[in-house]
């Protein structure tokens, strides 16, 4: 049983009882109900007490003893036994029902008006008869004294059927092109009809003529209404003798008298959805009006709300139970509402067990959405360690978050947290203690957070109260006020005065206080003044106050420019402190594992690869073109060939260079050979002298050049 309550008016909702996820398998639910014992003992008031998919239609029998419901799907009538709180008998029809009728005080004798434009009797025993009208009905009443049946659809005709006769009579001939909804006074059997045009027609049985006429879609509109479009009447309910209560299709409810063409008030819903129920309360003057969305109960002669009831699916139909304050609701969902509000009256005779059970229920009602499961965010799960269970058969995803079982959720928030129970103790009892305390004799205390910000307001309301005049009204103080009480009574709410930005703002801040100090102390030597001498110029001069409010500039200047200066020091410290700290910490040499196959190469070499590697390729294409080891060129077909060469090494490069220059050296020799024995003269004793030469040349070690070889063979051959 789930219990809520708005305007002090309490609504029990005996259908909602320990709700089950939806995507648990019967076995599951039959388990959990074998396990827990609160499952078992909830209040099922009517044993199954639903419809397979949706209900449309619900109504009570004049004996109060039989409840009976029209859903889909299959078409289906179902009869509740209350004496025996279960299932009477069910019977399925070959048509959706529009609506229904119970003209016996028992479920003897039913009418069905169904969407095929047939008309079904059934009795006691089951199917009676079955007729058929002209045009597609929408809405019927029985008229008692003469046993006729009112038919209203999408004709301007009123289809007449008399149940004595057996046949059709002559229709009433309305002026509507439409007609929505009909309803006949229980008192003086006035016939009633609501048309798409928004006007309802009064209709005299006796001498079949109109006798009245009201525009209701005209007195809808009033100067707090939106209406788009023409609003059609969709519901209509006598209350005695005069009174008459008419719901539009644009979400307004009128009650009229019927001696008057104006309505007594106008009620609007502000969804702008078709008014779908309406129902009267005599104990307290009530009238029930429900659109698809919500259930408001409102004072008759006011409009005052008394309260009102939002469920979670869509409303098709609302009765409530005669003389009781139970009311039932046929939805669009399977499972039928059943509410009890104990204000509205005592509860029916069938379950008086209901009024000792709500005496003992606590006032505040139940928040979470499943009992057995907790809802989670993904935030949540990464707080308590859990984030890996995503995608696992541990969490259910719904909307923005994950349910898992609460079994699994406080365990891990105890290891997530073992010690979050004991401080969440404390902080109650604190609480408790200071609630205690707030009932003793109050002295003029500083709070325990925030003292200066506490001190600074209280100068404040201070000055205020010397400058305020005597007709002004006291304005709120922030003290006082609840929104900005936990500011003085949390200590996470604390001001940190070593923070930069206090540091800077806070010149200002004690300039202003100590502004204000003087001029308190200003206006108090005036008020002692003046009572010595009643009139006597009252401050300084213009000037005086000018070069005072200069000096309070300048002062604030110099003290935010210290304020930065220190700051700036701090800073400095802190960097001589951390240099010192890294020249005392001593590096460790580290060792890198070269595997198999590799050579050592310097951690340059890998700075340099790593800088190349994060070059783009044209880049990298480029630099190996200028340094020769790429080279690009057009093939026949159109393409491009690209040959790339491997990189040498500086000793690679140093021996290649030696090995040229001794081959360049070795070439110039040879000619120089070749060029002196082609020369005139002693040519044996130079070949004598300069064989043992040759050998000191060819390893790059003689003492003499060549030129100087050439010049002493010129000596001697002359």
């Amino acid at each position: 049983m789930q219990v809520s309550s708005l305007n002090e008016v309490k609504i029990y909702s005996l259908s909602a009882g320990r709700s089950l996820p939806e995507w648990l398998s019967d076995r599951k639910k039959r388990a959990l109900q074998k396990k827990d014992v609160d499952i078992r003992r909830r209040i099922e008031l009517i044993q199954d007490f639903e419809m397979p998919t949706v209900s449309t239609k619900i109504k009570v029998s004049r004996d109060g003893q039989y409840i009976m419901a029209v859903g889909t799907y299959k078409p289906r009538i179902r009869c509740f036994d209350t004496y025996q709180l279960s299932q009477k008998f069910e019977r399925c029809l070959d048509s959706e029902v529009v609506t229904f009728e119970i003209l016996s005080d028992d479920y003897s004798k039913i009418v069905f008006l169904q969407c095929d434009r047939f008309v079904e009797f059934h009795s006691q025993h089951g199917h009676y008869y079955r007729t058929r009208i002209p045009r597609f009905g929408r809405d019927f009443c029985y008229h008692y004294p003469s046993c006729d049946l009112y038919f209203v659809g999408a004709s301007s005709e009123v289809y007449r059927l008399n149940l004595e006769q057996g046949r059709f009579l002559n229709s009433l001939q309305t002026d509507a092109s439409e007609s929505n909804v009909c309803d006949i006074n229980p008192v003086h059997f006035l016939f009633a009809m609501g048309t798409a045009e928004g006007k309802v027609e009064c209709w005299d049985p006796r001498t079949r003529n109109r006798v009245g006429l009201l525009d209701c879609a005209l007195s809808s509109v009033t100067a707090d209404t939106e209406i788009e479009g023409l609003p059609s009447i969709s519901a209509l309910k006598f209350d005695g003798a005069l009174n008459m209560a008419v719901g539009t299709s644009t979400g307004q409810v009128l009650l009229y008298d019927l001696r008057s063409s104006n309505p007594l008030i106008v009620k609007d819903h502000h969804y702008g959805l078709p008014i779908k129920s309406i129902q009267f309360q005599h104990q307290l003057d009530l009238i029930i009006s429900a659109d698809s969305r919500i259930i408001k109960m409102w004072n008759k002669d006011t409009g005052k709300i008394f309260t009102s009831m939002e469920p979670e699916h869509d409303i098709n139909d609302v009765c409530l139970y005669p003389n009781s304050g139970m009311l039932m609701t046929a939805n669009e969902a399977p499972k039928m509402n059943i509410y009890y509000i104990p204000v509205l009256g005592p509860a029916p005779k069938w379950c008086s067990f209901l009024d000792n059970l709500t005496e003992e229920l606590e006032e505040n009602p139940e928040s979470t959405v499943y009992d057995d499961y907790k809802f989670v965010t993904r935030k949540d799960l990464e707080n308590l360690g859990l984030a890996h269970l995503i995608g696992s058969s541990l969490l259910r995803a719904y909307m923005h978050g994950f349910f898992m079982d609460i079994r699994l959720y406080h365990k891990a928030k105890m290891m997530a947290n073992p010690f979050a129970y004991e401080e969440y103790r404390r902080e109650k009892i604190r609480q408790k203690i200071e609630e205690t305390r707030a009932q003793r004799v109050q002295l003029k205390k500083l709070p325990k957070v925030n003292k200066e910000l506490a001190l600074k307001l209280i100068e404040e309301e201070e000055e205020q109260q010397v400058t305020r005049k005597r007709k002004q009204k006291n304005l709120p103080s922030l003290l006082k006020d609840d929104r900005f009480k936990v500011m003085f009574e949390n200590p996470d709410f604390q001001v940190d005065e070593q923070s930069e930005e206090f540091r800077l703002l806070n010149p200002l801040v004690s300039k202003i206080s100590e502004k204000r100090k003087r001029k308190l102390k200003i206006l108090e030597e005036l008020e002692a003044q003046n009572q010595e001498e009643e009139e006597e110029p009252e401050g300084k001069a213009s000037d005086a106050e000018s070069s005072e409010s200069s000096d309070d500039e300048k002062g604030w200047v110099e003290e935010v420019r210290k304020q930065r200066k220190l700051l700036r020091q701090e800073e400095k410290v802190k960097r001589q402190e951390r240099f010192k700290e890294d020249q005392q910490t001593l590096l460790k040499p580290q060792f890198f594992e070269i595997k198999e196959g590799e050579e050592f190469r310097s951690f340059k070499d890998s700075a340099k690869k790593q800088k190349l590697m994060k070059k783009t390729l044209g880049d990298r294409l480029k630099l190996e073109e200028k340094l020769g080891t790429l080279n690009v060129s057009d093939t026949t077909v159109g393409s491009k060939q690209a040959t790339f060469k491997l990189k040498k090494t500086e000793q690679q490069k140093k021996q290649q260079e030696a090995e040229k220059q001794h081959r360049q050296e070795r070439k110039t020799l040879r000619r120089s050979a070749s060029h002196l024995k082609s020369k005139r003269g002693r040519g044996r004793l130079f070949r004598i002298s300069i064989d043992p030469v040759l050998p000191f040349l060819e390893a790059g070690t003689a003492p003499w050049t060549l030129f100087d070889i050439e010049g002493s063979y010129s000596k001697m051959g002359k």
